[in-house]
């Protein structure tokens, strides 16, 4: 059984960091890209962050950049996002979503973790 699950969400004051991780089952992990979004609320999904099936690609969103860091680690079919300083915009539930490059197939989700920023 194909499956993401995220953890790491919570409630953090401003200013602080949380660390999200995604882990995979049922899946050839190292051949997926791996992205991180976000809902917000009232607001539509953003792509927070991406990463590449192998290499060493990334790409973040502006509103995140030099705050967040996306990383894998394919021996744990696991994607982290490091989040620092942290802002009340932060707040949304993250999804993970795994992408198999060069195909049509759609992408699998996670279910979601809630991140709430507030003091």
């Amino acid at each position: 059984q194909v499956q993401l699950v995220e953890s790491g969400g919570g409630l953090v004051q401003p200013g602080g960091s949380l660390r999200l991780s995604c882990a995979a089952s049922g899946m050839t992990f190292s051949s997926y890209a791996m992205r991180w979004y976000r809902v917000a609320p009232g607001k539509e999904r953003e792509l927070v962050a991406s990463i590449g099936s192998a290499g060493p690609y990334t790409n973040y969103a502006d509103s995140v950049k030099g705050r967040f860091t996306i990383s894998r680690d394919n021996a744990k079919d696991t994607v982290y996002l490091q989040m620092n300083s942290l802002k009340a915009e932060d707040t949304a539930v993250y999804y993970c979503a795994a992408i198999l490059p060069m195909t049509t197939m759609n992408p699998i989700w996670g279910q979601g973790t809630q991140v709430t920023i507030s003091a």
